[in-house]
């Protein structure tokens, strides 16, 4: 997920947030309406032929639903709102913090990148494809093929040796078996966070200059930042206190 992408996530939650508040505003005036409605049938009943009991009751229990009503989505927005700031609290102890991911996005900084991939099994041939933001496949290397985790330093240049800016760039690891079987392959990276924000009623973590911002929920680890140049741009942190996220 790039910059862009949790910018209309949370677009798209200020929608469903001001969409919920126009129904809960909704649903108080069709309140309003009905106790007024209510008051003057039974101020202008015909006192030879009153409203029955049941036909009253039944009424007042709509009544009581509607107000119920009401009250459950304030509670609801209320409750979500609480476990939203909760999310960020707890997301902003990442900050300064060298965190794993599980993302085939990464940042490509300083001439680096670097990923890691793992293969529950021994693939026949690994091939590892990169994009740009655009989806453009500008590099194509070959993997390690033994089962277990394997690291991948990509130097930022394309096919023809040319250096490449520096942003956000996609990993595809295409593994496959001798039957040519398609083996699954899961990516992670190390980053320093450098910032949290809400968005789409997620907690976000931001790597870089919030170049590239991935859901907290993202993040299996955080480590105590290691004191070395190299972490502060792609290579694996030191496992100095690692807390499971």
């Amino acid at each position: 997920m790039t910059e862009v992408n949790a910018a209309a996530q949370a677009a798209q939650a200020q929608q469903s947030q001001g969409q919920s508040k126009l129904a809960t505003a909704d649903l108080a005036e069709n309140f309003d309406t009905f106790l007024v409605l209510l008051t003057e049938q039974l101020k202008n009943q015909d006192p030879l032929d009153p409203l029955e009991s049941e036909q009253f009751v039944q009424q007042l229990v709509q009544f009581s639903s509607v107000e119920q009503q009401i009250a459950s989505n304030e509670s609801l927005e209320a409750l979500l709102s609480l476990q939203q700031s909760d999310a960020q609290l707890k997301a902003l102890e990442f900050i300064g913090k060298d965190a794993t991911v599980n993302t085939r996005y990464n940042l490509l900084k300083d001439g680096e990148a670097t990923w890691e991939y793992g293969l529950a099994q021994e693939a026949d041939s690994v091939e590892l494809l990169i994009f740009n933001e655009r989806g453009e496949q500008v590099r194509r290397l070959q993997g390690e093929t033994s089962e277990g985790v394997h690291e991948v330093v990509w130097d930022g240049k394309d096919e023809g040796g040319n250096a490449l800016p520096e942003g956000v760039y996609e990993i595809e690891v295409i593994a496959k078996d001798a039957d040519d079987n398609a083996i699954d392959a899961a990516t992670r990276i190390s980053h320093r966070v450098t910032g949290v924000e809400m968005s789409g009623g997620e907690a976000q973590v931001s790597f870089g200059r919030g170049e590239l911002v991935l859901p907290a929920s993202l993040v299996t680890s955080v480590r105590e930042a290691a004191n070395t140049a190299a972490n502060t741009n792609n290579g694996s942190p030191d496992e100095e206190s690692e807390a499971a996220a």
